[in-house]
């Protein structure tokens, strides 16, 4: 199965394009949208968007995961953030894929078994899980890679559940 990750954010938007084969997990693709902050806000969402589409179309995922916000001081970037993540899903849904969206809490408990994770914890656990020999940068890059292999981790368990 081929997930693409998506760290939603109006200046960058983290994502990843993971795939599992069996008990391996092998990065396809990852980076950033990065959106030049000397634009407007509407032009700097349509070029998540664009992108995003541009994305999917060249890796063709068959499920999409996005990171859920979680703000709790400034509400100005809260509203930035979740304008960001309205364009991303609607780049996915329009796209025609399931979209499973993620705390940090339930991120940080697929990737490294423990939902307090430091920061530094995840990305060393992505770097890991992916056979990287470095941690992906920016934090946003490494943080949609996370949300894409809690997907497939989470996936893969309720297939076990279910079966």
């Amino acid at each position: 199965m081929r997930v693409i990750g998506i760290d939603p954010g109006t200046a960058l938007t983290g994502y990843a394009v993971v795939e599992e084969d069996g008990a391996n997990l092998r990065l396809v693709a990852i980076g950033v949208v990065d959106t030049p902050t000397r634009i407007s806000l509407p032009v700097r969402l349509q070029q998540i968007y664009t992108r995003l589409r541009a994305l999917i179309t060249e890796y063709v995922p068959q499920a999409a995961a996005v990171e859920q916000l979680f703000f709790s001081r400034n509400a100005r970037t809260a509203m930035a953030v979740g304008e960001a993540r309205g364009v991303v899903l609607l780049a996915l849904a329009d796209a025609g894929l399931p979209i499973a969206e993620y705390t940090p809490l339930q991120i940080k408990q697929a990737v490294t078994g423990y939902g307090s994770a430091e920061k530094q914890q995840v990305q060393e656990m992505v770097r890991l899980l992916l056979g990287l020999s470095d941690i992906p940068r920016p934090d946003d890059a490494a943080d949609a890679a996370a949300t894409a292999i809690c997907h497939l981790h989470r996936f893969k368990l309720d297939g076990l559940l279910n079966s």
